[in-house]
Protein backbone atom coordinates (compact mmCIF):
# COMPACT_ATOMS: atom_id res chain seq x y z
CA UNK A 1 0.00 0.00 0.00
CA UNK A 2 1.46 3.36 -1.05
CA UNK A 3 0.96 6.23 1.37
CA UNK A 4 0.37 9.85 0.42
CA UNK A 5 3.89 11.03 1.33
CA UNK A 6 5.57 8.44 -0.93
CA UNK A 7 3.17 9.22 -3.77
CA UNK A 8 3.77 12.96 -3.39
CA UNK A 9 7.55 12.49 -3.57
CA UNK A 10 7.17 10.29 -6.67
CA UNK A 11 4.87 12.92 -8.22
CA UNK A 12 7.63 15.52 -7.92
CA UNK A 13 10.09 13.20 -9.68
CA UNK A 14 7.59 12.35 -12.41
CA UNK A 15 6.65 15.99 -12.99
CA UNK A 16 10.32 16.81 -13.47
CA UNK A 17 10.74 13.89 -15.89
CA UNK A 18 7.68 14.77 -18.00
CA UNK A 19 7.96 18.57 -17.85
CA UNK A 20 7.85 20.11 -21.27
CA UNK A 21 6.01 17.19 -22.89
CA UNK A 22 3.08 18.87 -24.67
CA UNK A 23 1.04 15.67 -24.56
CA UNK A 24 0.95 15.66 -20.75
CA UNK A 25 -1.76 18.02 -19.48
CA UNK A 26 -1.77 17.13 -15.78
CA UNK A 27 -0.17 15.02 -13.07
CA UNK A 28 -1.83 14.29 -9.76
CA UNK A 29 -2.47 11.80 -7.00
CA UNK A 30 -5.41 9.41 -7.05
CA UNK A 31 -6.63 7.12 -4.31
CA UNK A 32 -7.19 3.46 -5.09
CA UNK A 33 -7.96 0.43 -2.92
CA UNK A 34 -4.22 -0.33 -2.86
CA UNK A 35 -3.30 3.18 -1.69
CA UNK A 36 -2.22 6.18 -3.73
CA UNK A 37 -1.18 6.13 -7.37
CA UNK A 38 0.07 8.82 -9.72
CA UNK A 39 -2.45 9.83 -12.37
CA UNK A 40 -1.19 11.37 -15.58
CA UNK A 41 -3.75 13.12 -17.78
CA UNK A 42 -2.89 13.05 -21.48
CA UNK A 43 -4.00 15.09 -24.46
CA UNK A 44 -3.29 12.25 -26.89
CA UNK A 45 -3.09 8.45 -26.45
CA UNK A 46 0.17 8.38 -28.45
CA UNK A 47 1.91 9.89 -25.42
CA UNK A 48 1.14 6.92 -23.14
CA UNK A 49 4.26 4.88 -24.07
CA UNK A 50 6.46 7.75 -22.81
CA UNK A 51 4.92 7.55 -19.33
CA UNK A 52 6.60 5.04 -16.97
CA UNK A 53 4.49 2.35 -15.32
CA UNK A 54 5.84 3.24 -11.88
CA UNK A 55 8.07 5.82 -10.22
CA UNK A 56 10.01 4.86 -7.10
CA UNK A 57 7.61 1.96 -6.54
CA UNK A 58 4.47 4.08 -6.95
CA UNK A 59 2.12 2.87 -9.70
CA UNK A 60 1.36 5.31 -12.54
CA UNK A 61 -1.97 5.30 -14.37
CA UNK A 62 -2.87 7.35 -17.43
CA UNK A 63 -6.11 8.76 -18.76
CA UNK A 64 -6.65 10.49 -22.09
CA UNK A 65 -8.73 13.59 -21.39
CA UNK A 66 -7.89 15.62 -24.49
CA UNK A 67 -6.63 19.16 -24.72
CA UNK A 68 -7.20 21.40 -21.72
CA UNK A 69 -8.46 24.90 -22.52
CA UNK A 70 -9.40 27.75 -20.20
CA UNK A 71 -13.10 28.46 -19.82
Amino acid sequence: MTDRAAASAAKTALAHRLSGDPGVVGIGLARRASGYVLKVNLADPAVAPRVPGDVDGVRVVTEVIGTVRPL
